[in-house]
C-alpha cells in the first residue's frame, strides 16, 4: 500500500520518469484528483435531493468522476510513455458535457445577475466543486505551455466542466425548491 517514493517529495509519473511533487503537470492532476474527491462528497449529499433529481445527478457525475481519471492520466502520461490505444480526452467528451449542460439548463430561467454560492447543500456543494474545476484549469495551463506533448483536450473538458457545474447547482437548488441567491450589484442598488 506504501511505496515510500515520495517521501524526498517526488513522484513517478506513467512510464517511471520522476518528478518533484510540485512541478505544474503534478500540480495538474492533483488537483483533478481532488476535483474528483469533491465530486464524491456532492454525491454522498444527493439524499437531500428528491429522488428523481438524484438519480439525474448521481448519473451524470459518476460519468464525470470516471472521465477525470481519464484527463488525470492523460496529465500524468508523457508523450513517449503513451501506448497505442490510450484514450485521450477530447472531442467526444467535451460535445457530451455541452449536450448535458444544454440539458439542465433548459429547465432553468434565464440568469440576470450572478449567482452566489449555494442552493442547498448539494448545490452549494456543486459551487465548491465548480471552484475546484476553475482552479484545475489553471493549473492545466502552465503545463500546455511547457509540455506540448499535452493536447488540449483536458483544458477543453475542464472548461466545459465547469461550465456544467455551475448550471448543475443551479439545477439542484431548483430541484430542492430552494431560490437562487443573487449578489446585489451596488451599482444597481436604489439609493
Amino acid at each position: 500500500m506504501y511505496t515510500r517514493t515520495g517521501d524526498k517529495g517526488t513522484t513517478k509519473l506513467v512510464g517511471g520518469e520522476e518528478r518533484p511533487k510540485d512541478t505544474p503537470r503534478i500540480e495538474a492532476y492533483g488537483t483533478v484528483d481532488e476535483l474528483g474527491s469533491v465530486l464524491g462528497v456532492v454525491r454522498a449529499f444527493l439524499d437531500d435531493l428528491p429522488a428523481e433529481a438524484k438519480g439525474a445527478l448521481d448519473e451524470v457525475l459518476g460519468l464525470v468522476q470516471d472521465e477525470l481519471f481519464n484527463v488525470g492520466t492523460d496529465l500524468a502520461t508523457p508523450a513517449d510513455a503513451r501506448w497505442e490505444g490510450m484514450h485521450r480526452v477530447g472531442d467526444v467528451e467535451v460535445r457530451r458535457l455541452e449536450d448535458t449542460i444544454d440539458r439542465f439548463n433548459a429547465e432553468l430561467e434565464p440568469l440576470k445577475e450572478f449567482v452566489l454560492p449555494g442552493g442547498g447543500k448539494v448545490g452549494a456543494l456543486l459551487h465548491q466543486a465548480r471552484t475546484v474545476c476553475r482552479r484545475a484549469e489553471r493549473r492545466v495551463i502552465p503545463v500546455l505551455a511547457e509540455q506540448p506533448d499535452l493536447a488540449d483536450g483536458a483544458m477543453r473538458y475542464l472548461n466545459r466542466l465547469s461550465d456544467l457545474l455551475f448550471v448543475l447547482a443551479r439545477w439542484a437548488a431548483k430541484a430542492k425548491g430552494l431560490p437562487e441567491v443573487t449578489w446585489r450589484n451596488p451599482s444597481k442598488r436604489k439609493r
